[in-house]
């Protein structure tokens, strides 16, 4: 024995050094920051004047609200698409979902090239590299062929369905898909909204030990418009659509709620970092929401279509009850999230977002980004300080002041040509570095209008 060839001193001196070392080793690990838990928290077609902190009065949404008052309401916060699925691989990649040819909705059946394109990294996979427990819960729209499934994509763990809308209630006889746990059939009897959240919270219980990454994607308020007569009791007042509309979001309240709940009884609360968002703004239309002050809604480039409700939670890092009025967009809550985990982005990942969080501790000052841009078919847009410049389906371009009009009702394009032309030529430049569609809407592609011959 290598002890025995060593003085008795020696070798206990030797041994007390040892477990001295592994003491302290020890010490050092339990005394070592542990890296925050990341939810981010979608919610589907919300209208932008349907939550308590942006005015809402007939709907109430105390706990989103409690998201804001514990911590950062982003004024201006946008997603890169005024629909679903584009959406949610621009946030998925932290890249405008142009540059990969993601440009519009997937359709509910499993086609095998049309998904999230398999060149790029996910959220999921960049958060299970840093060493994350990854789960998703609900509406995945990235996808319904098998190389596509969130369990493919990163994630350990998956409860929803791969299309873009589901039944809520009587899910059996559902033919756009069926509920998934993994990637076998779940037979589900309880509201999906509520069965959403109870699947979020089993999540968390079953990682709170550990850091953890959790997509939590409600397909509230999406249609079809369904809701159990609990919620429909808490709406006496309320009529029709609107009536159903506002028992789904107090649904998706309650479900944040006891998210938000799990966390606080788990001691982790102040260790999380939390997004909310919706993927889009709201369609009056289909869904009875509101945009309130902005014009238009899904489906445009106009801010009813593309700005909506934004707000990030990290009670141990993040000032509470603030707002931060610079324009930010779904695209920064990847390399935000990764900067918390203090995992570094590498070069080639190409990220068009921006880690938000030395602008929120005041470490940095100014706008995040210098330029927004959009494409959705033959719709552009680019925002930019103050104005914004839109290319509507049709005609010619437009020119608005939000800061002074937000609105959209005031065009100033030929008060401001020089304007105009700046955010056209930067839109221009933009748009050279992008894909065509992988699917759907090539014919469409072109802005027309004023920008025809320089977007080429």
């Amino acid at each position: 024995m290598i002890a025995s060839a060593l003085p008795r001193r020696g070798f206990l001196a030797t041994l007390a050094a040892g477990l001295a070392a592994g003491r302290l080793r020890a010490a050092e690990g339990e005394n070592a920051p542990r890296k925050p838990n990341v939810i981010v928290i979608v919610a589907d077609d919300l209208g932008y004047a349907d939550i308590g902190v942006h005015g809402c009065k007939d709907i109430p949404t105390p706990h989103i609200d409690s998201l804001a008052a514990g911590g950062v309401r982003f004024t201006n916060g946008y997603v890169t698409c005024p629909v679903c699925s584009p959406t949610r691989a621009g946030l998925t990649t932290g890249r405008y979902q142009q540059r990969f040819g993601h440009e519009f909705n997937t359709g509910p059946a499993p086609t095998d090239d049309v998904g999230l394109p398999l060149t790029e990294t996910t959220f999921a996979d960049r958060m299970k590299a840093a060493g994350y427990a990854t789960g998703m819960v609900g509406k995945w729209h990235l996808g319904a062929a098998p190389k596509f499934h969130p369990l493919q994509r990163g994630f350990g763990e998956f409860f929803g369905f791969l299309g873009g809308a589901h039944a809520y209630m009587n899910m059996a006889g559902d033919r756009r898909g069926a509920l998934l746990r993994g990637t076998e059939p779940a037979n589900e009897q309880e509201y999906l909204t509520d069965a959403f959240a109870r699947e979020a919270v089993a999540f968390i219980g079953r990682h709170e030990k550990q850091p953890f990454f959790l997509y939590l994607t409600f397909n509230a308020v999406h249609t079809p418009m369904q809701a159990p007569q609990k919620y429909l009791d808490r709406f006496p007042n309320l009529k029709g659509d609107r009536r159903t509309y506002a028992a789904m979001l107090s649904a998706l309240d309650d479900g944040i709620g006891a998210v938000l709940k799990k966390l606080r009884d788990a001691g982790i609360e102040r260790d999380t970092l939390l997004f909310f968002i919706s993927d889009n703004g709201g369609p009056p239309q289909a869904n009875s929401s509101s945009n309130g002050p902005l014009r238009a809604s899904k489906g445009t480039v106009y801010e009813g279509g593309i700005r909506v409700p934004f707000i990030v939670q990290w009670k141990a890092r993040l000032p509470a009850g603030k707002t931060f009025d610079q324009p930010v967009i779904s695209l920064d809550i990847l390399p935000t999230a990764l900067a918390a985990a203090g995992a570094p982005v590498p070069a080639e990942a190409k990220l068009d977002g921006v880690d938000l969080l030395p602008f929120l501790k005041g470490e940095k000052a100014g706008a995040p980004h210098d330029v927004l841009f959009w494409r959705f078919g033959a719709q552009a847009a680019a925002r930019k300080g103050n104005w914004k410049f839109v290319q509507p389906r049709s005609g010619a371009s437009e020119l608005y002041d939000l800061a002074a009009d937000l609105g959209e009702s005031k065009d100033l394009a030929a008060e401001k040509p020089e304007v105009l032309k700046d955010l056209s030529d930067a839109w221009a430049k933009w748009h050279a570095e992008l894909k065509d569609p992988l699917w759907g809407g090539r014919q469409r592609l072109r802005p027309a209008g004023r920008l025809k011959g320089k977007a080429r």
